[in-house]
């Protein structure tokens, strides 16, 4: 089903305007703590109103604040899911459950029943919320949202209280529970592996803004803005002078890249990913880079090192990234360092600002 979101609004030196639409089933909304993306949730599940703002999901207008149409949350057929579930602490987990089912509603006893079997939590019908595992409030979150059938879900950092062990495990579990579910699913992370997992389409907020929209391999393959890269996951960037149409000179880095294809009239900065060197040793290639160690940190999985610019005098900001996996792990053991890292030009990253 369509949604189209058109929101404005200020809170102190915030603003808040952000205008998309999408026809996918499960979008991700990625962004840093502050950009908006809460607020962005509260105002489709009518918790919070914009000044401005239109919201219309499918054929129902939710939201028009120029026709002064405001639907209620409770008749937004909107399920909620905030950060720390929001089950009531006196409340069984069947009464957690049908606390969205309305009371006289003839089916409500066998709906609370099914979503018992479906979500696995026969046995833990009289417990209390507190007497729950993470992973059973959250099931019992679920079941509660799904129990009144909303046309619309809404992921508010589901896992962001979770321990790091627990997280893939808990990601897992929620896309299971989604798997039949055929509505649309939004959710709110500042996790860029959270998103890609979850997402069809994801939307990169800034302060208030949508940076970049798109298929989720598209955007991390090729992100609008710096700030939408380093979202994605881009270390490593510098300010570029184009020297002509196939040849620039990466500033910061200290080095002269030369392309097949023309470069863009108004490139200024390039980003490049820290995973994607191609190590050389012995003599240099074509926009190659001196490996010349800073650093190196030793992870489970993977080694990262941390290269100075070929240049005299540089910021923090200027060293380079590389972060080595372990399939090229039995070369640097054999060869030892490379003598250079090399760019290639298909994973260059231009920007114009």
């Amino acid at each position: 089903m369509s949604l189209e979101v058109r929101l404005q609004e200020t809170y102190g030196n915030f603003h808040l305007d952000i205008d998309f639409s999408t026809a996918s089933s499960r979008v991700g909304i990625l962004g840093a703590s502050g950009a908006g993306k809460s607020m962005t949730l509260k105002m489709l599940a009518g918790i919070m109103t914009p000044k401005r703002g239109r919201i219309i999901y499918g054929n129902r207008v939710l939201l028009d604040t120029k026709k002064k149409i405001h639907i209620k949350p409770q008749k937004r057929k909107i399920g909620y899911m905030f950060q720390n579930y929001a089950l009531f602490p006196a409340m069984t987990v069947e009464e957690n459950i049908g606390a969205g089912i309305p009371k006289k509603a003839v089916y409500r006893k066998e709906r609370i029943r099914e979503m018992i079997e479906r979500f696995h939590l026969t046995g833990l019908e009289r417990q209390l919320p507190q007497e729950l595992s993470g992973g059973q409030q959250q099931r019992v979150a679920m079941a509660r949202i799904l129990a009144s059938q909303p046309e619309m879900i809404l992921l508010d950092e589901p896992f962001s209280a979770l321990d790091v062990h627990l997280r893939d495990r808990m990601q897992r579990e929620l896309l299971s529970q989604l798997k039949d579910y055929p509505g649309t699913v939004i959710m709110v992370s500042h996790s860029r592996d959270e998103i890609y997992r979850f997402s069809e389409e994801i939307l990169i907020m800034d302060q208030g803004r949508i940076i970049s929209q798109g298929e989720k391999k598209d955007v991390f393959a090729r992100p609008a803005t710096r700030t939408a890269a380093a979202m994605t996951g881009c270390k490593n960037f510098s300010t570029v002078t184009r020297i002509n149409a196939h040849e620039l000179r990466a500033e910061s880095w200290g080095v002269t890249i030369r392309t097949e294809k023309a470069l863009p009239d108004d490139v200024r900065y390039i980003g490049y990913r820290a995973h994607q060197f191609l190590p050389v040793w012995g003599e240099p290639e074509e926009n190659c880079i001196p490996f010349l160690l800073d650093r190196k940190d030793e992870l489970p999985f993977e080694e990262n090192y941390y290269i100075r610019p070929n240049r005299r005098e540089y910021s923090p900001e200027d060293v380079i990234s590389w972060f080595v996996q372990r399939d090229l792990w039995t070369d640097i053991r054999q060869k030892g360092l490379p003598d250079y890292l090399k760019i290639m030009e298909k994973d260059i990253l231009f920007f114009s600002e």
